[in-house]
């Protein structure tokens, strides 16, 4: 069922790319109504536009509050023109049809991020565009809507090719669109009431992705990489390289060293497979930090996503060239590295400009027929409780503390074995947690790593003896763990029995 469109509103905040619309519009014998900055923008264009208030009879009152809230405006827009009740009562009243809506809203979240003035943030609150869209949205088998500017381009092609008609699959493809925005918009200001500052996804830039998960998936990236990443070489990131380059960037950002961001922690370089860290090390040169992270696990590095929080140089480029890998993030890259790595057309290089953890404020995953939003998992301990049969050592301290932030970023059931700043041996993703201490063991002797003198984290309480127990046997002499379990007193006390340091933390770390 095609409509010709006949009369359009226009009313919007941001004007970019508004122009060739209307004169698109224009030229097409469109009559066009708007209202405040957007009527002043078509008319310096040198176009005819007729006011809103003509069809109220009202200015705009209350400082702009009220504008469009009227039934000349909202009948035009939700009239069925195949509803003679309807018609009648248009002709009745003199309300025009409306068959074009063209509207944006107030930029909330950007306020929001902006300021802390509740009054400012109050009044981007909008009702008549969100009214208008939803109004325009319900009504899609006789009206188009389109509620975002980078929709744009979609509607002028549409015009052009179609001569202003539009079919009702394209007006129903508008409509979820604008359902959409309207959705996240209504969630922004809801999460600002309930103080949860958490972003919604939906009013961002939208990417089609090759397929998701899988190659049957469809799916779909909402946001603004550009904000992030420069890419200096590679194809386009697909859905899993997206997953495994957050988890990535989510871990390197524990060890904010990178000359860009300041701080001062050592060399440290990860691998990353299917989220999880296969090889981590911390060193004084970036070379010798890829070294040790390769050798933590040199087989599942195949195909994995690298991050670095250094400066990327030839040697270092030279030694990670033997491999395949998908992706390599980095905070910087000498030039004369960067041809090394530009050898293989498709390998993906980025360049980190902000770290991504203060770019990320919540964290939000879909749920049978809802949505779970929880804060990020911050920090490392929240005290540090010395509880075995003796001190932890220095060093031992420091790979106790690199241990805990790395099995943080493992799959639960979680363990990570640490030697001098090195990842040796890691268990994850098990149903038991003596599990995924054999797997960690296991994964160690497999790379004929000493474990004598290692030491042990736990993403979670250690519920019996069984894992500190058969650690020790391994050669580990040194814990770290949540607590909390009502047999904590076991694992303290094999600890204690056998002069060995165990450390409470206080703070679990599950990741699922």
């Amino acid at each position: 069922m095609n409509r010709k469109i006949k009369s359009a509103l226009i009313s919007v905040f941001y004007k970019d790319g508004l122009e060739p619309i209307v004169k698109l519009l224009s030229e097409l014998g469109v009559t066009i109504y708007s209202t405040g900055g957007t009527q002043s923008f078509i008319e310096k264009l040198g176009i005819k536009v007729v006011p809103v208030e003509s069809l109220t009879s009202y200015p705009s009152i209350l400082g702009g509050r009220v504008k469009t809230l009227h039934p000349s405006v909202f009948g035009g827009i939700l009239g069925k023109r195949d509803d003679e009740t309807h018609v009648a009562e248009m002709k009745q009243y003199n309300i025009p049809e409306i068959d074009l809506v063209i509207v944006d809203l107030y930029p909330f979240e950007e306020t929001v991020t902006s300021t802390t003035d509740e009054k400012l943030i109050i009044e981007k609150i909008d009702i008549g565009g969100p009214s208008m869209i939803r109004g325009a949205a319900k009504n899609h088998r006789d009206v188009v809507v389109v509620a975002n500017k980078k929709d744009y381009s979609l509607l002028e092609n549409i015009l052009k090719e179609q001569k202003g008609e539009t079919t009702l699959e394209q007006r129903r493809m508008f409509a979820i669109k604008a359902f959409d925005v309207c959705t996240a918009y209504d969630t922004a200001i809801s999460n600002y009431f309930h103080q949860l500052n958490v972003t919604t996804p939906f009013n961002k830039e939208e990417k089609i992705l090759r397929y998701g998960e899988n190659p049957h998936q469809k799916a779909t990236f909402f946001g603004n990489l550009d904000e992030i990443f420069e890419q200096l070489n590679g194809k386009e990131l697909s859905y899993n390289n997206l997953v495994d380059v957050d988890g990535a960037i989510q871990l390197i950002s524990e060890f904010p060293k990178a000359p860009s961001f300041g701080g001062g922690l050592g060399e440290v370089f990860a691998i990353i497979k299917h989220t999880n860290v296969c090889g981590i090390a911390q060193r004084s040169t970036v070379k010798e930090s890829w070294d040790a992270a390769l050798a933590g696990d040199p087989e599942s590095a195949f195909g994995g996503v690298l991050v670095c929080n250094g400066t990327i140089d030839k040697a270092t480029a030279n030694a990670i060239n033997e491999i395949f890998f998908e992706v390599l993030i980095a905070s910087a890259f000498d030039e004369d590295a960067l041809i090394v790595l530009k050898s293989k057309k498709n390998r993906i290089l980025l360049r980190m400009k902000t770290e991504v953890r203060s770019l990320k404020s919540g964290m939000q995953r879909s749920v049978l027929n809802g949505v779970l939003i929880q804060d990020n998992d911050e920090g490392n301990y929240s005290e540090w409780k010395e509880a075995g049969g003796r001190e932890t050592k220095a060093s031992e301290k420091e790979d106790l503390i690199f241990a805990n932030l790395v099995c943080k970023h493992l799959k639960s059931n979680a363990i990570a074995l640490v030697k001098n700043k090195q990842l040796i041996g890691k268990g994850c993703g098990q149903t038991s947690r003596i599990d995924s201490l054999r797997q960690a063991i296991d994964k160690a002797k497999q790379f004929n790593f000493d474990l004598n003198g290692a030491v042990m984290a736990s993403d979670a309480f250690f519920p019996f003896n069984d894992c500190v127990k058969m650690g020790h046997e391994a050669g580990i002499t040194a814990f770290i763990q949540p607590g909390g379990s009502v047999r904590d007193k076991d694992s303290i006390d094999y600890c204690v029995e056998n002069k060995l340091a165990m450390v409470i933390t206080g703070i679990r770390h599950f990741k699922h």
